[in-house]
């Protein structure tokens, strides 16, 4: 997907605030693991085909993961 792990947190979660994550220094190891422990953090629809993953919004992204043959 070419993401950074900060780049798929849902900033709108309650949990996302609670943890202080928008003022935080957590590494990308760090944020994975909170992101496992609060799936609610994880943007999604995350879309995989093949080889390829992407996320489901814009849904441009998922017409044109599923155009490529």
């Amino acid at each position: 997907m070419k993401l950074k792990p900060r780049e798929l947190l849902r900033t709108s979660e309650a949990v996302y605030r609670e943890l202080g994550l928008g003022k935080s220094e957590h590494s990308d190891d760090e944020l994975i693991a909170l992101m496992v422990k609060h799936p609610d953090l994880i943007q999604r629809p995350i879309v995989e085909r093949g080889s390829r993953a992407v996320l489901g919004r814009p849904t441009e992204n998922v017409k044109a993961v599923i155009s490529d043959e």
